[in-house]
Formats: structure tokens, sequence, C-alpha cells
């Protein structure tokens, strides 16, 4: 399937220890200022921010391990041939405006068709940082995923999966693929070799993983034609070398390439979790000699990146508020061994990554909990009032912009022109007395794609609820307006009641030194695993539980209970909401309730949903609102 989007011409849019996502690079303004020791503590963890960012999925190592040195930065700028090739189609960055990273990892160390056994991308993945509306989205594809290759190195255009791209015409075969498919500018490549991916997590410390099911193949005896690597992990929260990783990560024996996509997306954000909990300075040198041997990163624009603009995104991904980021997957998808996507499921998936709706978490928990809120994403446009002013000079930009914003429902005036020409931005000014005037602001702001919003000064005279003041980086177009995720309708939650583990979960918490809890529901189709049901086990040290459920549909989800009240997969929740007396912290993948977990009684406990989240979030929070004392149904 091919698809291409086109650009609005208004909106620049060119046990171990470790953490979280974060994007690559770009030309963002500098932060400075800085206490010597702060700063070096800051240095430590920025740089685990940007380098896990990068370490996506099987391998997506990237970014730059010590970067604030020169000389580190100089050994993943282009050295190869063919990424040197890749770099001459990106897109330059614009300063302050958001930017797109395409990262690309790759079984062998040779780019291309390695004369002895083709080499193809396992991992291709969008990431998206915008430093205005500070937020991080990653879009992920299939490898599986057929489309139109464009042609390169004396091919025609042909039909195939994606990661053929990279098989036959490098990191610049992918990249022209995704820019084609997508429609989207790219401002860098970041291609990985997965050889380093082992050693890099091992230097970590390992990852902590929550693993939903057991994992298991043994390739002694079955001889050389299997094409599964050796896996063997059981169900619960854990610590992964980097063999485990890559071998969890890449996983697909018994499932797709969908699974795999998401068993991917969530390694980063395990990482995401661990760097916010602890991080070992001490383990970064090690680190670099890995990283460097390992990645390039082309920037658009013939241009090298440098440490400030790495060190910018890292203190973005540092500051990122709970929930804005956003990990987008394509809908839809049809077929096992070769997946196809539905005509219009590429633009949507472009739609959220580019304009991730942050307000998606908070009104889906308003939804699954019966509470009523204001909608997200300022007031109706037919509320608003507005004057247009004309800021930069141009005979008609005041009537252009005015005229837009009446197609999009806002009450417009025209008001001439501005105190003077020389506004850069467009800047929108709201009403302070005017109830949701704030709001209203940030979504004109929105739809000029930089625009700037303020408080309109006293004295101003300003007798609509906003003014916009047209700037010059208006070219008479607006941007699309606020993607607005549908949420689930609120519905029962599909359980049953079932009792059977109170007998049998009684007498363990003499034995794991914390108090027991048993569901009082379960998922309408489950029933507990048949492999591997509960398990009794430590992590890190601490006692654990662990309670694996198999679907109706083959999939599987879990509850996990341990003594261990500050694992990092419980840090930076999405929200928290308190439900008949007891605290939840609610995770999202956008408006899917991925995990509930709680804490009390001195121990911790959550309900993770299956890979995909096929479980409803009424489902998932009347399952965590039935735990119970194990003594007492």
């Amino acid at each position: 399937m091919r698809t291409t989007l086109k650009r609005g011409l208004g909106r620049a849019e060119t046990n171990g220890h470790l953490a979280s996502p974060l994007s690559p690079l770009t030309a963002m303004a500098r932060y400075g200022g800085r206490r010597r020791h702060p700063f070096l503590r800051l240095i430590g963890k920025a740089f685990l921010w940007l380098f896990v960012f990068l370490l996506v999925a099987a391998g997506a190592l990237a970014g730059g391990a010590w970067l604030f040195i020169n000389e580190s930065v100089s050994a993943i700028r282009p050295h190869t041939k063919e990424v040197k090739e890749a770099q001459v189609i990106l897109d330059a960055p614009v300063a302050g405006q958001p930017t797109t990273a395409l990262i690309v990892g790759y079984d062998h160390r040779r780019f291309g068709v390695d004369r002895n056994q083709s080499s193809r991308s396992d991992t291709l993945m969008l990431v998206r940082a915008d430093p205005k509306k500070k937020t991080v989205s990653l879009l992920s594809f299939p490898r599986d995923l057929v489309v139109t290759i464009p042609s390169c190195n004396g091919h025609p255009s042909f039909q195939d999966r994606i990661n053929a791209a990279f098989s036959e015409c490098g990191p610049k075969g992918s990249l022209k693929t995704v820019k084609e498919l997508t429609g989207l500018p790219i401002n860098y490549v970041i291609t990985v070799n997965f050889k380093g991916f082992i050693d890099i997590v091992n230097r970590l410390g390992g990852v902590y993983l929550d693993i939903d099911q057991r994992y298991f193949n043994n390739n002694e005896g079955v001889g050389a034609g299997s094409t599964y690597a050796t896996i063997n992990l059981h169900p619960g929260y854990q610590l992964l070398n980097g063999q485990q990783a890559l071998s969890f990560v890449r996983y697909r024996h018994t499932d797709s390439d969908l699974y795999r996509v998401v068993r991917q997306q969530e390694f980063v954000k395990a990482i995401k979790q661990q760097i916010s909990s602890f991080w070992a300075i001490t383990k970064v040198p090690g680190i670099v000699n890995v990283i460097t041997h390992n990645v390039e990163v082309a920037k658009g624009g013939s241009k090298q990146i440098d440490p400030a603009e790495v060190y910018s995104y890292a203190k973005l991904a540092y500051d990122l508020p709970a929930g804005n980021f956003q990990q987008v997957a394509i809908d839809g998808l049809t077929g096992y061994y070769e997946l196809n996507a539905p005509p219009d499921a590429i633009q949507q998936a472009v739609q959220r990554f580019t304009n991730p709706d942050t307000s998606a978490a908070a009104r889906a928990a308003n939804v699954a909990t019966g509470r009523k809120a204001k909608p997200a994403g300022g007031p109706d446009p037919s509320t608003v009032t507005i004057e247009v002013q004309n800021g930069n000079g141009k005979a008609g930009s005041a009537g252009d912009a005015g005229y837009l914003l009446s197609k999009d429902g806002y009450k417009v005036a025209n008001g001439g022109n501005a105190d003077n020409f020389g506004y850069f931005h467009t800047k929108v000014e709201y009403d302070a007395s005017k109830a949701d005037a704030q709001a209203a602001a940030q979504a004109v702001a929105n739809l000029f794609g930089d625009g700037e919003v303020a408080a309109a000064p006293a004295g101003s005279g300003q007798t609509t609820m906003l003014r916009v003041i047209v700037g010059q980086t208006f070219h008479g177009s607006l941007g699309p307006g606020p993607n607005r995720e549908a949420i689930p309708k609120r519905q029962p939650p599909a359980v049953t009641r079932d009792l059977s583990l109170f007998p049998k979960l009684r007498g363990l918490r003499k034995r794991l030194g914390f108090l027991v809890l048993a569901p009082r529901v379960r998922e309408r189709s489950s029933a507990l695993d048949s492999q591997e049901p509960t398990r009794i086990y430590k992590v890190d040290g601490h006692n654990s539980l662990r309670l694996t459920y198999r679907t109706g549909q083959n999939e599987y989800w879990g509850i996990e209970e341990t003594s261990w009240t500050d694992a990092p997969i419980l840090n930076g929740p999405t929200l928290t909401r308190r439900i008949r007396g007891r605290s939840y912290l609610l995770f999202f993948n956008r408006s899917h309730l991925h995990m509930v977990g709680f804490k009390e009684n001195g121990a911790a406990y959550w309900v993770v949903n299956t890979l995909l989240d096929r479980m409803s979030n009424e489902t998932m929070l009347a399952i965590a609102q039935g735990m119970k004392p194990a003594g007492a149904p």
C-alpha cells in the first residue's frame, strides 16, 4: 500500500539501572546557567534519556553516549558512503520547530545487500520531538508491512515488505520509502547495528521488563534449518540481560509482527522508567565505545550534529510531562506473514504522530470512571470571537488568516494593522477575564504551528476573546486542528466473578512476607494459563508473585505482586485516580489503559493488559478494584 500526505504550508514541521525514551536531535534553543555539581548530575541523566530514546526496539541503540564531549559526537557523525548518501535527501531542521528522525536498526555490519546473505532492517521507527508543545511521539513500521519502495540503485519502484528497502538500497532506500509513504519531512537518520545491542544492555546492567507469558524455544537437535532464536523467559517482572532483551524484542515465533512492534515499544518504555528511577554514571565510559562503533547519526541541511543540540533534546526528554510521550501504531492491519494497511490507515497514524492528543488519557480515564470533564483542546470554535490584525506588512495576510479561521468555525473580525509589522511568529493574545480564553488561544496558536500565546496587556482595548496578530511565518495556510482521538465509549467491564484463587493464595503471606491479594473477578474469556499460571520468585532481591491469564484470543495478561514498592515500572504514571479509598497509578497508551498499579500494606500490586491492550479500560479497573486480601474473599 502506498500513501502520500501533503503538508500545509503554514506549519513548519519540518537487575539493571536505566531509563526513558526521548528524541534525537535538532537545532533547539540552548539551555544553560547550571552550577557545576547539579550540571554533572544532569549530564548523566540527560545522556541516558537521549541514549534510551535511541535505544529503540530490537537494537536502535542510538544517540550519543557522552555526547557532551566533541570527540564522541564526531564518532557518530556519518562516515560510511551509504549514510552520507542518505544525508543528502534529509530535510534541514528549523530552530525551535518540531523535528523528526528515522531510526534504522539492521542485522549486519555492512549496509545494503551482503554478498553472502541479504541484510534487512528489523527496526524502522520515526521519532518526533516538539519543543514548544513538549511532546515526543514514536511511529513504528512493522517490518512485514507491504509498501511501494521507490526506485534506487538501478531498481525500478516495486512492491515488497518495507524492510526490503534497506536490503536493496541501504539506509537511503529506507529513508526514501518512509518519506514517500508518510509525506513527512525527516531531519535525521540514525542507523544502528544490532551487533552492539547485547553489549550495550549488559553494560547498563540489564533492563527490567514485565514479561507477559512463558517464552521458550530451544534449537538443540533441530538442525541448521531452524529460523527462530533460542529464548527461555518466564512470566513476570524481571531483569533481562542483553541476549534475553534482544530475544524478547525480536520474538515472533508464535505470533506476528504486530506483537513484535509492541514488544519493542515496551522495551523503550521500560528503559524510560528505569532512567527516572536510578542510573549509574560509572557505566557511561564503557557504553561510549560500543555506541560509537555501532551508530551513525546524519542531519539534514548538510549540517553536523553538535553537543548543544543533543543536550537540548536530552533536556526536553528529562522535563517531559507525564502523558506527553506518545506511542503510535498503524491501525487496521491485516495479514500475518505479510501485513497490509487500509487506504487511510497511514494518514491517520501520521496525524496522531504529528499532532498527538495529550488529553486522550485523561479523557479516557474520566469516561471509564464516570467522571464529567470539560472538553480538552479549548472551547468550541463557534463560541470564540477573534480580532485578526496584520503584523507582518504583507498585504492580505490578516484577511487570509481570518478567512481560514472562519472556515474552522471561529467568529472573526478584521482588526486592520497591528501596532507594527515586526512580528515574526504569529501572536495570539487572550482576554484573561473570559473563561477558557487561554485554552482557546492555545488551540488557535496550534493552527499556526509556531503561534505564541500571551494574556492581552492591560489597556489594549481588546473586545474579543482573542486577538491574532499575524506574523511573517504565516504563508497562507493553517495546520490541522487539534487531533481529538476517539475515546472508547463507557461500557460494562467484561468480567466474571471468580473466587477460586482465594484458598490457593491464602497461605502465601508468611512465605512472601507481604499481604497477598487475590482477584475477585477475571476477564470474561480468560483462564489461568496452563503453562505457568502462578509463579513465586525474586526480583532485585524482593519476593514476588505472578498470576498469568490467557484470553480467548490467545493473548496474555497478568497480575504482579511484590515487596518492591519502588520498582521502576511504577515510575511516571500517566495520571492517578482515587477510587473507593484506594489510589491507583494509571499507565495509558494514548486512550488505552495498559497498566493499573497501587501500593498498600508495604507492597506493590499491578494489573497489566495484553500486549495489544485488548481488555477495555473498565475491565482493567474492575480487576484492580476487585483485588482483596486472600484470607477474606
